[in-house]
């Protein structure tokens, strides 16, 4: 393997820019941690200068461990004509109390000229002064050259003194940004070779994908020197996206030979692109590079009678290096290890020879195919596992019916929701108001709940999404609904489907509550 390439991930900040794209502060928490988990070496958290929600995230995430990755904070260089130390922006980037600042400031004269309208000099101080600032408070600092590219070309040699002065105030990287995205690999390259040789920190990479060489453009500049690349989970980010992480991750490593990740994280690659696709509740492209469902499926019948007596004469890796498996369109058992491994990460012991595994696959199989998807609801998968291998354990509870129904004047009504649970012999019969029909059924199954199982009363539904299946269909389309809960140490996902969105929401909520009172337990056999 040659030398390390650093992957900075920019997923929470870059990628919630994207069209369709909103996370709440748990969905970022949610990432964050899985990020963690897969082993990038950054997570960009958001811009702590620019709205409440990323402050709030700051906050929450200062209270919970990284294993393996840095925190950053994101902002800009220091206001025009304002000290850094007076500078409001300057000072949330310090108390976010990231170990990492991540800012970005001006090569372009055009920019400098017609964005900021100061003089070169002052945008010169503007870098030297943050860079410095943030450094004396004891910080990484990763300097985002914006626009370098266009910038280059138009004034290399203003380009190149905005550089050096982010290096010789102290920065540990210059990340060299292709912010429009308009560039073609051999000018990455180019640039990106010239600022490895006249600068004597290390050089990264941050390119869009507006003419479609987001990829292209960051392998491109890392064969010229960059060590450091930036990017989004699924290309997610402005216009048509940032360099897909995804994609490029394993170009870096099985193609390139560039030492990226662990060969373990590697085979994660599917399952992190799936997860945070369900949690921003966008459908996962089937045709995706190397984790897509169509990735490594063969139809054609001269395909398929080659690869079943060799595989690499269709395939251009091993599926399972990026965690995805072969997929013969005639044959019933691909996905196969795709559940053994999930069923494994949650805690379950499976044999590949034993029948279970096989009736597991097939009431998986059976489940997707009228809507639900388990990505983003462990949760529900771990309960579905356990009742296969337990045959069908006595579940805690059983909701026997419920009821909801609307009271009051138009713009003053109210949700009321009324369930009958039964714990065992016990039968508890409650009723509860609530903002909405899912509010009023949550806090309704919650109260009876508690009487037979006090320990729930720390569990709360953190988010909701609400994805519909078949919209051609109308108002009859069946309906997916993803709830997240926490007990306020760890947090989990369920799914339920239905064409009634208040029963697919019901049934994810029974199995949040379900999950709750099984946590800690040892699915093991």
């Amino acid at each position: 393997m040659k030398p390390l390439v650093e992957i900075y991930d920019t997923t929470l900040r870059d990628g919630s820019q994207g069209e369709g794209v909103n996370f709440s502060v748990a969905d970022k928490l949610r990432i964050a941690e899985r990020l963690d988990q897969f082993g990038v070496h950054y997570i960009e958290g958001g811009w702590p200068g620019s709205n409440p929600k990323d402050i709030e995230f700051f906050e929450q995430a200062r209270r919970r461990k990284f294993k393996k990755a840095k925190l950053a904070a994101f902002g800009s260089t220091r206001r025009k004509g304002v000290a850094v130390e007076d500078d409001e922006q300057v000072r949330l980037l310090l108390e976010a109390e990231t170990p990492v600042v991540t800012l970005y400031g001006k090569t372009s004269l055009l920019h400098v000229k017609e964005v900021l309208r100061c003089m070169p000099t002052e945008n010169l101080g503007m870098i030297a002064d943050t860079v410095r600032y943030l450094k004396d408070h004891g910080r990484t600092v990763i300097y985002d050259a914006e626009h370098c590219f266009d910038g280059y070309k138009l004034d290399g040699e203003y380009a190149l003194a905005t550089w050096q002065t982010a290096e010789k105030a102290g920065a540990d990287l210059v990340v060299l940004c292709d912010t429009n995205g308009g560039c073609l690999p051999s000018e990455v390259a180019e640039i990106t070779r010239m600022a490895v040789g006249r600068l004597n920190c290390r050089v990264g990479i941050h390119t869009h994908d507006d003419i479609g060489l987001g990829v292209a453009n960051a392998l491109a500049s890392v064969e010229a020197g960059a060590v450091h690349m930036q990017g989004t989970v699924n290309g997610y980010g402005e216009r048509t996206g940032n360099c897909n992480l995804i994609t490029a991750i394993p170009c870096l490593q099985l193609k390139m030979g560039r030492r990226a990740l662990p060969v373990t994280s590697l085979r994660k690659l599917k399952e992190l692109s799936q997860f945070v696709d369900e949690i921003a509740n966008l459908r996962h492209s089937p045709r995706a590079p190397w984790v897509g469902s169509a990735a490594f499926s063969h139809k054609g019948g001269t395909h398929v009678n080659a690869v079943q007596k060799l595989a690499s004469s269709y395939e251009h890796i091993d599926p399972a290096l990026v965690g995805n498996t072969r997929n013969i369109l005639v044959s019933d058992l691909s996905g196969r290890s795709n559940i053994l491994l999930k069923a494994r990460d949650l805690g379950f012991e499976l044999d590949e020879s034993k029948p279970e595994v096989k009736e597991i696959l097939q009431r998986v199989k059976e489940l997707e195919h009228v809507g639900f998807e388990f990505e983003a609801a462990e949760a529900s998968l771990a309960l579905l596992i356990r009742g296969l291998l337990e045959g069908r354990p006595e579940l805690q509870f059983t909701v026997e019916a419920y009821h909801v129904s609307m009271r009051g004047a138009a713009g003053t009504s109210v949700c009321e929701a009324t369930v009958k649970v039964r714990v065992g012999d016990t039968v508890h019969h409650t009723v509860a108001d609530g903002d909405g029909p899912v509010n009023a059924l949550d806090g309704a199954l919650r109260a009876a709940l508690v009487q037979s199982f006090p320990r729930l009363a720390t569990v709360r539904l953190t988010d909701y999404k609400v994805r519909i299946l078949d919209g051609v269909a109308g108002t009859a389309a069946r309906t997916r609904v993803l709830i997240t809960s926490s007990d306020g140490t760890r947090e989990w996902g369920t799914v339920g489907v239905s064409e009634n969105i208040i029963s697919a929401s019901l049934k994810a909520l029974e199995d949040s509550m379900e999950y709750a009172l099984v946590l800690g337990k040892k699915f093991r056999r």
